[in-house]
């Protein structure tokens, strides 16, 4: 078996158990929630349609935006309570709404026959709308469970573990094998999940039928029951109390945090310490986490919290930004700077370097007259972080689109000539293997960007924690980052393989 596909298939169990969980838990409660909201509106005319616009605008919000608001609603805690609360929200719409189509669908002479031989309102809502519309409301359930699947992948972005655990690191680190694991496996659970629920459905539309052979009804009865206990015993283990980890390793969604992030938990591993890693967490979210602790350590920039944080837009140089990051980092937002790591991660501009010639571009500067004409490419940040409005203003210039790409695409568009321009990453080793020209940045828009150790109040307290982050400060050159990178983006290793000639170059 190919070892990238073996690597991929022993994280499976621990995968799958979290995306299980997450899917059943939300999907119960949607249930829950959903279906005496979706009987309230229906035996209630005044509400109905104000009731089913508010739960459409909430599935109007793009999924993501929805994970975030949430996790700053929570405070910054992250993990499976801000992807439930999401998930349940987005579970809402198909089931009140089907909800009050079954119940808007029972003939009203049904009703009335039913309240002629003495039924009160209570028992006609129970033994007769209810049951009739039952089918329908099954039916709203299967498309709440098939697009909680597919949303639970969302998950990673807020520390939840799933098949989106895959998916995103496959992504950022080009492993197709892994992106392809975690789409199969959501894909499956989907198909798995919906046909359980016709089945359900199926049961109920033909529970009352004699033409129904009574063994067939029973066998279907058993498998469904026989798989609903096998998903809900899955489900139970895995919210079971555990032990929790000593420390938490966080990371933003790309491969440079990945790797140091493996580092981190490698080394405090070695010191004996049971570690736990969060990652593919955005910019905001991996900070307020640390500073409610709930990460313990995660590699930052100072230019992010010089511009997003400290609301900069200045560069007053690299040792004063240094200075200005550590004193807001421990004294406003309280966690600790434990220092720098040795090397830079700027962001800069780069093209082609044929493009760049036809074109006469060495700066940024010289790019002004034609950069109206340009097509560019940034992260899934950039365009929204102060770093462009600052470059923006400081050399007057735009694109004439600027398009966002997951940071692993960007390089291939670029060299594919889908865009004339990235937003790149100076310790990406994926400069080089596309051979792409950095424009000078004559005016010094571009802030510093030194790596960082943030580290909680609360992990700080710990003198044997502190003494293994601190002996990383320093220890790693730019060009050995770049490598690190190399490892992964251009040659198709693993992470592992990148935290392990790390280590060769600490030891």
């Amino acid at each position: 078996m190919n070892p990238n596909l073996r690597e991929q298939l022993s994280l499976l169990p621990e995968y799958f158990q979290g995306h299980l969980t997450l899917t059943f838990i939300s999907l119960f409660l949607g249930i829950l929630l959903s279906i005496p909201l979706g009987i309230w509106a229906a035996q209630s005319p005044s509400i109905k349609r104000p009731l089913l616009a508010i739960i459409s605008i909430i599935q109007t919000f793009p999924s993501v935006a929805i994970l975030a608001l949430v996790v700053a609603l929570l405070g910054g805690q992250i993990g499976v309570l801000p992807a439930v609360i999401a998930l349940v929200l987005y579970s809402i719409l198909p089931i009140a709404r089907n909800t009050v189509t079954g119940m808007d669908s029972v003939p009203s002479e049904v009703v009335e026959a039913a309240m002629g031989i003495g039924m009160n309102p209570q028992q006609v809502l129970v033994k007769v709308k209810l049951p009739l519309a039952m089918p329908v409301i099954i039916a709203g359930i299967r498309t709440a469970a098939v697009w909680t699947v597919g949303l639970a992948t969302l998950s990673t972005l807020v520390g939840a573990t799933s098949f989106g655990n895959y998916i995103f690191t496959g992504l950022q680190t080009r492993n197709l094998v892994s992106v392809t694991v975690g789409s199969i496996a959501a894909a499956t659970m989907a198909v798995i999940l919906d046909a359980l629920i016709a089945g359900m459905q199926w049961l109920v539309e033909n529970r009352n039928k004699k033409s129904i052979d009574s063994s067939k009804y029973r066998h279907v009865r058993n498998i469904l029951l026989g798989t609903v206990l096998f998903f809900v015993v899955g489900s139970f283990f895995s919210i079971l109390p555990k032990s929790e980890p000593d420390f938490v390793v966080g990371g933003k969604g790309f491969t440079e945090q990945y790797i140091i992030a493996g580092l981190l938990a490698a080394k405090l591993e070695e010191s004996g310490f049971d570690v736990e890693q969060r990652l593919g967490l955005g910019t905001e979210i991996v900070y307020s986490a640390t500073a409610n602790n709930a990460v313990d350590v995660y590699l930052e920039y100072t230019g992010t919290v010089w511009a997003n944080r400290m609301k900069n837009t200045h560069n007053p140089g690299r040792e004063l930004v240094m200075r200005g990051v550590v004193d807001h980092v421990q004294q406003v937002d309280g966690m600790v700077s434990i220092g720098a790591l040795g090397f830079q991660n700027l962001y800069a501009l780069a093209m082609r370097k044929d493009r760049a010639q036809e074109l006469g571009i060495d700066s940024i500067e010289d790019m002004i007259p034609v950069a109206h004409n340009l097509v560019a490419a940034g992260d899934l940040e950039f365009f929204g972080r102060p770093e462009w409005i600052t470059l923006r203003e400081t050399y007057g210039i735009d694109f004439s689109e600027k398009l966002t790409f997951d940071a692993a695409l960007m390089y291939n568009a670029v060299d594919d000539r889908q865009v004339d321009l990235i937003t790149a990453y100076t310790s990406d080793g994926r400069l080089a293997a596309f051979d792409l020209k950095i424009l000078e940045d004559p005016r010094n828009a571009f802030l510093p960007y030194d790596g960082i150790l943030v580290a909680s109040s609360s992990a700080s307290k710990n003198p044997a924690f502190m003494k293994v982050i601190n002996s990383l400060v320093g220890k790693i050159s730019d060009e050995e980052m770049r490598q690190a990178n190399r490892i992964v983006d251009v040659n198709g290793g693993s992470i592992l393989e990148a935290v392990n000639y790390l280590q060769s170059v600490l030891d």
